[in-house]
């Protein structure tokens, strides 16, 4: 008898002990990955912010998931990306990679909280209200990467004296470009340079905008910030060689690929304070007053 019933227990234990880690694994607070990145590229951004989730006590697959969204650099795919994480009622939002992954991720809820990682002023985007207080569901991170420009020029400069003519080199149709143009031409007239603007949609736009900067004079290239050119800096640097370009990038990862030099913070730790600040909102912080 006391066999029999020893064996019925363990035989409730194994149909019972699945349901319980289902609904267990349910319980798991879901955050959404929103980016305008390319997955195969961001490998060591996404381990930044999964380091900072670490800190504050969240780890992928024990007590939290992740929900993640690459848009491939086509912003046009944000906004139903954004609209899938709503409607699967995520906890927070991580957009990053662009201001356009932010702003997406802002018009797409009013309720969910949102914490966004892009190098632009968030102010001046309309992204929060303050650096101060945030206000809204939204607050975030910024190196502040496009106010870099005329130091960099400053520095290429400082470099090249000879080149009268800089090319800068942004992406056609994204506000980042437009608002890094405007303070790098401001810079150029100081130190008293001709500024050649040049746009691309894709890499394959690169050769044909190198051949136009060599045969319009330029002497030296700054290429503007943004997650499109940090995934394509292998192609950029061999072409910059290759015309006996100088250049200067935004990022490390720009010269350990081979480009000359850059002017900038490191991107991981954007991302880890990223996830420093969704673990902390997890936990109860406010966006409206966390910074």
């Amino acid at each position: 008898m006391r066999r029999r019933k020893f064996i019925s227990l363990l035989g409730g234990a194994v149909v019972t002990w699945p349901l319980a880690a289902r609904a267990q694994q349910a319980a798991m607070p879901v955050v959404g990955f929103l980016s305008n990145r390319m997955a195969s590229e961001s490998v060591s951004v996404v381990a930044a912010f999964h380091q900072g989730l670490k800190e504050i006590g969240y780890v992928e697959g024990q007590n939290i998931s992740i929900e993640y969204r690459w848009a491939d650099f086509q912003d046009n795919r944000l906004p139903a990306m954004a609209a899938d994480l709503v409607q699967r009622r995520v906890a927070v939002i991580a957009a990053t990679g662009s201001t356009v992954a932010a702003s997406t991720a802002k018009s797409a809820t009013t309720t969910i909280p949102i914490v966004f990682g892009a190098g632009t002023d968030p102010v001046k985007e309309g992204l929060v209200a303050s650096l101060n207080r945030p206000g809204g569901n939204i607050t975030g991170v910024t190196p502040f990467t496009q106010q870099l420009g005329a130091k960099q020029l400053e520095l290429l400069h400082a470099m090249v004296p000879t080149a009268a003519v800089v090319a800068v080199l942004g992406r056609r149709n994204d506000p980042d470009t437009e608002y890094q143009l405007k303070d790098v031409e401001a810079a150029a007239r100081t130190l008293g340079l001709q500024i050649l603007a040049l746009t691309v949609d894709s890499k394959s736009d690169f050769q044909s905008a190198f051949a136009s900067l060599v045969q319009r004079g330029a002497g030296a290239l700054l290429i503007f910030s943004g997650a499109f050119f940090t995934a394509n800096r292998v192609p950029l640097a061999i072409l910059a060689a290759r015309h006996g370009i100088p250049a200067i990038y935004t990022l490390r990862e720009f010269p350990l690929a081979g480009g000359l030099m850059s002017y900038a913070t490191r991107l991981t730790d954007s991302y880890r304070q990223v996830g420093i600040y969704v673990g902390q909102i997890l936990k109860g912080a406010k966006p409206a007053s966390y910074r």
